[in-house]
């Protein structure tokens, strides 16, 4: 029935083409037209029948609403889709589509009240946006789910709508499936009707939301259920491959979160229920659709006997961080794409501040201190990268804001900075005055300094506007001049000459009282007389701020001496700013080898994250020279060595969960080190247990070691078969890192065949593998060929896909020779006139011109240093 249906839409489509009355379309589409302009949504009344056997779907939706211009015509976003027919106010109306857009003319504009009734079909294929499959096996028989992903533009994909986050209404959606499995969609499910071929699912209707919140996913699911204090349904969703057991940690955790966020904003949650399922296949970590967030697998199973602490704690972020777009996203939207931040940012602050309270033990601040704010001041440090807010002027940018480093990370650490300036009482204040001024409209970012201004008494908006609209940020110089100290702001760029204009207003959060809480000016001056007596001086204290020190002569002499005397949270902040120096003429590189051994002994993981980051970073300027690669290798086993013998490989009765992230960071880098005794107990703990029973936080470290030295004639093929048949995402992960960390070419030639065969490497997982081999030096060069020639096949596969542009920023970042830039300025240079890579390429470009001439220029001082190294006792 859906194939002669289908066929028929195409036929009847072409033939209306030629009816389209030409003064309602404006040309090819080269910038954007906001169609809400033109006609308001108020309702949908959405009607599918979903056949996923034969790859397709057809409809009708009613749309109800109001035309905001005189003229005979509407505009609607429509792409991939046959259009049947159209029907306005009960009289057949002329159509056409071009352009992702369906304009439907000589209509009766003096009816208030516009009904619209549009027959369609469209086709359910494999990119992972639209309606799109899903698949796993389960006892080694294939299925399938199907489900949606309609963030940013592609609920056009699958019905045709006005697809802008203003543009909101409420939804009536009823579906069509095949029988006997479960359906799920953003609301509780009104009516079902089952016959022997069919089953028709009724929801209730929805809030007035966008359109990218709309979801529903079909198939064979399981679930567990729990209510909150007030009453909302929560329920956890996966396939039967996967255990009940792996689905109660994220159940607990959602839970307290929506009763934590109900409190926090004084806005009870909206919806009767809140579903979180676990898709085998998802482009993303997950998406926010309103009552039914859907996850990648390993964002939101946790096994109680096999996960590490790490994974439930990144499931627990996650989970937090789609509870509070609930509210942050869609019960107030942003009013466009360019406030994207409005969204993201605040959920990326919110998951800490939640997590933070369930879960205290976990100190998730120094995570983000030592992800969030790492990322954020890496990526905003070069030219061309785009401020938190930035105009959308064309379709296609739209899919390149989502940078995980500004719109997430630092617009996150914007808002924290914000936070820790009013206080947490004003800034709580303001938000449960937002939601209340707010609810199910959309806002810009005045709205939100207008809450938090009301809340504080202080200028938010003057604070606020340097940071949000241009890129960048400073770095603050500290250094003694005569009988002051003085304080300088000028703009930190990695690959940027010449002096900048840029002044920010900045919150210094210093731990010594007589320095100034806010910095206005290029230059303040504090007297010394002011200062205590060898008192060390430390700007953002807790790194509240988007902004780095670079600490002079005895002011930074002092802080190392005093390591010991700051926190661990500043301990990080430190060495991480000295990293950040390093990459320009600021600080010369080889100076960080001094810096890590004064960290020697250091006993916070967080801190060590830091450490192996510099050690990381001390690679580039020693890969091709043997000798120096095993000096340095030498000098992080040093560094590790006295944590590693006080914590051993067994994790005691009682252990912290800080000592546990400990333990596998310092053998990791013992392993890196090539310490024997490491690397022989490693081999052990291998051969003496299966996979699936090695510690989980440290399986990663034993795996990657067993492939590196080929520790069994077949671990390689031992390892794909197990990677092919665990239904564990976790344990799938792991073994992905484990054979990237190969170095037989030979290896790597069989690996990189697998990731264009979608039932070895799912597309999902795709681009984890080649980036991993890619930072592998035995495979770089490899990788790096292999990408540029099979173009065409990442073309086929992420053009469409959020995560197209990360190809060139990922290279980028690995890329380390001059052939290697020419390389890569001859093959993404005729690229940039692709919208989606145009940014990319150009922050790309840049950041590897400058490592390579950093790399030319600081290579022969770090080698020197690392050959007069003593073994450190």
């Amino acid at each position: 029935m859906f194939t002669t249906r289908f066929s028929n839409f195409v036929q009847i489509n072409t033939a209306r083409v030629n009816d389209c009355v030409s003064d309602a379309y404006n040309g090819p589409m080269t910038s954007i037209d906001r169609l809400l302009n033109y006609f308001k949504p108020e309702h949908y009344n959405l009607s599918l029948q979903l056949d996923r056997r034969e790859r397709q779907f057809s409809g009708t939706v009613t749309v109800s609403g109001a035309l905001k211009h005189s003229k005979d015509w509407i505009k609607l976003h429509a792409k991939d889709l046959v259009i049947e027919t159209v029907v306005v106010n009960g009289k057949d109306v002329d159509f056409c589509c071009r352009d992702d857009e369906l304009t439907i003319s000589r209509i009766d504009s003096t009816i208030a009240k516009q009904i619209v009734v549009i027959g369609f079909s469209g086709k359910i294929t494999d990119p992972m946006h639209g309606l799109y499959p899903c698949y796993y096996k389960q006892d080694g028989v294939d299925k399938e789910l199907l489900a949606t992903q309609f963030e940013s533009h592609h609920a056009r994909e699958v019905f045709p709508c006005i697809d802008e986050p203003a543009a909101k209404a409420s939804f009536d959606l009823t579906l069509t499936t095949e029988t006997n499995i479960t359906v799920v969609g953003n609301m509780p499910v009104k009516n079902q009707q089952i016959n022997d071929e069919h089953m028709i699912t009724q929801f209730e209707t929805t809030p007035v939301m966008s359109t990218y919140l709309l979801a529903w996913v079909t198939g064979d699911l399981h679930k567990i259920t729990a209510q909150t204090n007030n009453g909302t349904e929560v329920s956890i969703w996966a396939t039967p491959a996967q255990p009940a057991d792996r689905l109660a940690f994220a159940l607990d955790i959602a839970t307290r979160t929506i009763d934590f966020f109900n409190d926090y904003f004084n806005t009870p949650y909206p919806l009767p229920k809140s579903d979180h399922v676990a898709l085998p296949d998802f482009s993303s970590g997950a998406m926010e659709n309103w009552g039914l967030i859907t996850y990648r697998e390993t964002a939101l199973l946790v096994d109680p006997k096999t996960s590490s602490l790490d994974t439930k704690r990144q499931v627990a972020l996650v989970v937090a961080h789609e509870l509070s777009h609930q509210w942050f996203g869609n019960l107030v939207t942003m009013e466009w794409w360019n406030d994207l931040w409005l969204n993201e940012s605040f959920a990326n602050f919110m998951e800490y501040v939640a997590i933070d309270q369930l879960e205290p033990s976990w100190n998730v601040w120094l995570e983000y201190a030592s992800h969030e704010v790492i990322q954020a001041l890496r990526r905003d440090a070069l030219p061309g990268v785009q401020p938190i807010q930035t105009d959308v002027n064309h379709p296609d940018e739209i899919s390149t804001l989502f940078d995980p480093a500004i719109v997430y990370a630092k617009g996150g650490r914007l808002l924290r900075m914000v936070y820790t300036f009013i206080g947490p009482e004003a800034f709580q204040a303001g938000l449960k005055q937002y939601f209340s001024d707010h609810a199910y409209s959309n806002t810009v970012a005045n709205d939100l300094w207008k809450s938090l201004e009301l809340a504080s008494g202080e200028n938010i908006t003057k604070l606020t506007r340097p940071w949000m609209t241009v890129s960048g940020y400073p770095v603050v110089s500290l250094h003694t001049v005569g009988d002051h100290v003085e304080i300088t702001q000028e703009q930190f760029s990695i690959g940027l000459n010449g002096a900048s204009a840029k002044l920010w207003p900045i919150p210094l959060a210093s731990n010594n009282p007589a320095i100034p809480r806010l910095l206005n000016d290029r230059t303040a001056r504090v007297p010394l007389n002011d200062l205590a007596d060898n008192s060390t001086i430390l700007l953002n204290a807790a790194s509240t701020s988007h902004f780095i020190t670079n600490y002079h002569n005895s002011i930074k002499q002092r802080l190392f001496s005093s390591l010991g005397k700051i926190t661990e949270i500043d301990r990080m902040g430190l060495l991480n700013e000295q990293l950040l120096l390093a990459q320009t003429d600021l600080l010369p590189a080889a100076d960080l080898i001094d810096d890590l051994i004064s960290y020697r002994g250091e006993t916070s993981d967080a801190v060590w994250n830091v450490i192996s980051l510099v050690l990381h970073d001390l690679r580039k300027y020693v890969e091709d020279d043997d000798p120096s690669d095993d000096r340095l290798r030498r000098l992080a086993a040093d560094l590790a060595r006295p944590v590693y013998q006080s914590l051993g490989w067994n994790s005691q009765p009682n252990e912290s969960d800080a000592d546990k992230l400990l333990r596998s960071t310092v053998i990791s880098l013992m392993l890196y080190g090539r310490d024997a005794e490491a690397g022989r107990q490693a081999a052990e703990m291998f051969r003496s247990s299966s996979v699936e029973d090695l510690d989980p936080d440290l399986r990663i470290s034993i795996l990657a070691h067993a492939v590196r030295v080929g520790l069994t004639p077949s671990i390689i093929e031992d390892l794909i078969q197990l990677h092919q048949s665990t239904v564990s995402s976790e344990l799938r992960e792991d073994l992905t890192v484990a054979l990237t960390a190969t170095t037989e070419l030979s290896v790597a030639k069989n690996l990189l065949d697998m990731i264009k065969n979608p039932k070895q490497i799912k597309p999902q997982d795709a681009m984890s593998w080649i980036v991993m081999m890619a930072r592998n030096p035995h495979l770089r060069e490899l990788t790096w060929s292999w990408l540029r020639s099979n173009w065409v096949w990442i073309e086929s596969v992420y053009s469409s896909d959020k995560s197209y542009d990360a190809f060139p920023r990922y290279f980028a970042t690995i890329l380390s020779t001059k052939k290697q830039l020419e390389e890569y300025v001859a093959f993404f240079e005729p690229k940039r006139d692709n919208i989606a890579l145009q940014r990319s390429i150009d922050v790309g470009l840049s950041e590897l011109r400058h490592r390579v001439n950093l790399i030319e220029n600081q290579s022969s001082a770090v080698r020197s240093r690392l050959a007069q190294l003593q073994p450190i006792r």
